[in-house]
Order: C-alpha cells, then sequence, then structure tokens
C-alpha cells in the first residue's frame, strides 16, 4: 500500500503543533492503509484520531498542567497522489495555489485558495456557528473591534481548545483555580476539518501554506505575485518579510525597529508566521514508488518567524 506525498502545516501555542503534526501523520498512513488509498473519509478518521490523542493527553495531564485544556491548534494539511490534490484544514491557516492565466493572449499568474478560514471575521462562518446555535444569542460576540465566539476565540474549528468543547473542563476544579470558566451546554467548536480534493492541471505553478500572520498582512494575489516574481531560494522568508513591512506601515514604524521588539510586546504588531512555498513542477507525474520517507523531491522553501514553531513537511510511503 502505497500513501502519497504529505505535506503537513501545523501552527499552535506551546508545543502542541508538533504534537499534531506527528500524530496525523501516522493516522493518514494507518487509516489510508486500511481502507485501501486516501479518501475524505481517511483524512477525517486522521483529524479525529488526532483530536482523541490529544483529549487523552489533556485527561491525565489536568491535574499537574490544567491550563493545557484551553490549548488548541490550527492545522493545515496538504496530500499529493496521482496528481491528485487534496487539502484539509481547522482554523485559518491557509494554502492558496498560484496558476498560469491568459488574459487576451497575456500570460499572467493568478490566485485561487484553496482553504476556507473558520474565522468568525468573516460574515459567512458567523452565519455558520449562529445556525448551530439557534438559542445563544451570544455565541459570536463583537469586542474590542473583534468578533469572537463567546468573546473569546475567533476560529471556530481547531484540534485541542477542549474548555469550549468539553462542558466537564469548565466544573474541573484543577481549572477552575487556572481561569474564568465559561458556561457551556454544548460544544462552541469542532474538530470537522473542511476538505477539498482537486486534479493538479498543467497550470498550476505553487502552493502557498501559511498561517493567519501572513495572511493578515498580504492578500491571495500578493502573495502569489511575489513567489510568482522572485527567485525561489529564500521566497518563504521574502513572504514573511512583506508581511512584517506591512505590519510596521500601520504602526508608522520602521522595518529595523519591530525587528527589535521582544516576543510578547511584539505580538501586539502581528501575529506568529509560518510560510512554505512549494513548487508543482516536478510533483506532476511522479509515480508515488519514486518517494522516500522523511523527504520531499519537489522544490520547497520553509520559514518561520517563530523559531519553536516548526511545520513538518514529508514524503511517505
Amino acid at each position: 500500500m502505497v500513501v502519497p506525498k504529505l505535506l503537513v502545516l501545523s501552527i499552535a501555542t506551546f508545543s502542541l503543533s508538533s504534537t499534531v503534526s506527528s500524530q496525523i501523520l501516522p493516522s493518514i498512513d494507518k487509516f489510508a492503509t486500511e481502507e485501501g488509498g486516501i479518501s475524505a473519509d481517511v483524512i477525517k478518521k486522521a483529524f479525529n484520531a488526532t483530536e482523541e490523542g490529544f483529549l487523552r493527553l489533556v485527561k491525565l495531564s489536568m491535574p499537574i498542567r490544567p491550563q493545557i485544556a484551553s490549548v488548541g491548534s490550527c492545522c493545515l494539511v496538504g496530500l499529493i497522489t496521482n496528481d491528485e490534490l487534496y487539502v484539509a484544514n481547522l482554523g485559518d491557516s491557509r494554502v492558496v495555489l498560484g496558476q498560469k492565466f491568459l488574459d487576451k493572449g497575456k500570460a499572467t499568474v493568478v490566485a485561487e485558495r484553496l482553504s476556507r478560514d473558520h474565522n468568525v471575521s468573516f460574515m459567512e462562518v458567523r452565519k455558520e456557528v449562529e445556525a448551530q446555535h439557534p438559542g445563544d444569542s451570544h455565541i459570536v460576540v463583537y469586542c474590542h473591534g473583534v468578533w469572537r465566539i463567546k468573546g473569546i476565540i475567533q476560529v471556530s474549528r481547531s484540534i485541542g481548545d477542549f474548555y469550549l468543547k468539553k462542558p466537564e473542563f469548565n466544573r474541573d476544579p484543577y481549572f477552575m483555580q487556572f481561569g474564568n470558566p465559561v458556561a457551556l451546554k454544548r460544544p462552541v467548536l469542532t474538530a470537522e476539518p473542511s476538505i477539498i480534493s482537486r486534479k493538479l492541471r498543467p497550470q498550476d505553478l505553487f502552493l502557498i501554506f501559511a498561517s493567519d500572520g501572513l495572511w493578515e498582512q498580504l492578500s491571495d494575489q500578493e502573495a502569489v505575485d511575489i513567489v510568482h516574481k522572485y527567485p525561489r531560494p529564500g521566497i518563504a522568508k521574502r513572504l514573511v518579510g512583506a508581511a512584517l513591512e506591512k505590519a510596521t506601515k500601520k504602526r508608522e514604524l520602521r522595518y529595523k525597529d519591530i525587528k527589535k521588539i521582544g516576543k510578547g510586546i511584539r505580538r501586539r504588531f502581528h501575529d506568529d508566521i509560518t510560510v512554505i512555498v512549494i513548487y508543482l513542477d516536478q510533483q506532476k507525474g511522479l509515480s508515488a514508488n519514486s518517494t522516500k520517507l522523511g523527504c520531499t523531491i519537489a522544490p520547497v522553501d520553509i520559514f518561520s518567524c517563530k523559531k519553536d514553531k516548526q511545520p513538518l513537511l514529508v514524503q511517505h510511503t
């Protein structure tokens, strides 16, 4: 049984991102082997197994580390098998495709968003959450200029964040010592991923996987234009740099000034940013038998402006 090339990007507080990445890969391998290949159902089972695995860890850790019940992670997964691309996500990390397009005979590169942001700043997501909680007029609250679920969190789907999914954690005496409990009758977040699949086409050039810190500063098209315009080596770092330049201009600062700001304070200026750019010209038509564990054949550039948040990028057979 051959499992396809996998790209896994997970952004989280504490070390949950590495935990998610290390668990979701073998889960996809396991379920794909059992079911004879990759499918949306396989991916959903892998996400659920990762969620359940972290839940078991949270229950064991509550007596010594009750705040773990409030730890959560976005998760963005890409898979390519036999020229079929699958994208699955929880939260507001995003993948954008750059593809060639002919406009009146002139070649250009346009952006196509392949994932759905699960963030209540988008009206369609607010309506989705409100429809799921018809008896709760305060399920989504606008406070301090931002829409948040229960006035706490912007994302509507995640791995973890069990204090917003499991009412028993809010009644747990250990957790009540840590923070203010949230009155829950039912979960207000889910771990159900959005999944899309599409055939790779000759005009598909590259994929940009990134956390929301990039997309808060750059539009999809701006990011695609940068990747298309500049050389491949260091392109992910260039995207991060472009995002930081925009963030500094909004605050009327210089780029070199924001680089000097410490971690805690700097979070006020921009969110953490992790970027992976993967070029597709060596992916198309690649047989699964040519893959190797722990490496990637596709030209890839990875950069994170936060050293302790490392995405996992692998191919697996």
